[in-house]
């Protein structure tokens, strides 16, 4: 998907909701263990309940990995369900590789060509020939962690090295990167006081920003700082509306949490005429 087609859902959905697919056995509604493929059942359920209200869904392939080779085949259904059932959907694979050349090549591969994402998650920390190849996939978006929503953030990423702090340089860097037009930026919901700057720098890109709902972000201060003229957000909330409810109506829940974050969407896209 091409970011033009992605902007347009935005628009026709007046939504820049991302719902993170992150299933963990032990917390999905407990008749769903009687099924062959818990996982699966439970993110058809989900999907089925709120593919209108968002604009992409963001399997944290940690989750799936966990399970061995049945949650990875969770995963693989999960993606072609979307793939055939909304092509219109935008996919992240949360995965945050990150390795030399030839196996960043790999990696993009199995995300990009065996699954079908539409992007992945990339750390920047071996440098630009480690998330080139991810780059050179057409119509496909690399996502590079650029300032995270969690406490260790501040171990690195906002250290000042020769005057200007480090996710700086990782966002000054990566624009001068082979097909950096591909790049997508994840910024924590949870450091919206820096969005200013970061916009700054790349004004034009699109952020993925976790943290809104479970842990705490808020979503009218990410959009006052970080939204430009084409939207450029997606906006991710995962435990907050997946694990609505525990109980047999759990979709319907998770459609509810979704609908109240998509109707704040549309009032900072009408406060911006956008």
């Amino acid at each position: 998907m091409t970011t033009t087609q992605l902007i347009k859902q935005i628009h026709k959905k007046k939504s820049f909701l991302c719902i993170g697919l992150d299933v963990d056995l032990n917390k999905i509604p407990k008749h769903l263990s009687n099924e062959d493929d818990p996982i699966f059942s439970f993110n058809k359920a989900i999907i089925d309940a709120t593919h209108h209200l968002c604009v992409a869904y963001k399997p944290n392939t940690a989750f799936y990995e966990a399970y061995g080779i049945k949650g990875w085949q969770a995963l693989e259904k999960t993606i072609n369900y979307l793939n055939e059932n909304h092509p219109e959907i935008y996919t992240i694979a949360d995965a945050k590789r990150g390795d030399i050349g030839n196996t960043s090549t790999m990696y993009a591969k199995a995300f990009f060509e065996d699954l079908g994402f539409d992007s992945v998650t990339v750390a920047p920390y071996m440098g630009k020939d480690s998330v080139e190849p991810f780059l050179a996939f057409e119509d496909k978006h690399t996502i590079l962690l650029a300032l995270t929503s969690n406490q260790g953030a501040f171990d690195f990423q906002t250290k000042t090295v020769d005057g200007l702090e480090l996710y700086k340089q990782v966002l000054k860097t990566s624009k001068s990167w082979k097909n950096s037009e591909n790049l997508m930026y994840v910024v924590g919901a949870t450091k919206a006081e820096f969005l200013g700057d970061i916009r700054k720098i790349i004004p034009d890109s699109f952020l993925l920003v976790p943290g809104v709902g479970a842990q705490g972000g808020n979503l009218q201060e990410v959009c006052k700082y970080g939204m430009n003229d084409s939207i450029g957000l997606l906006i991710n909330s995962s435990r907050g509306i997946i694990y609505a409810s525990q109980d047999i109506d759990f979709s319907k829940a998770a459609a509810q949490k979704a609908k109240e974050l998509q109707e704040q969407m549309v009032l900072e896209l009408n406060r911006r005429s956008l």
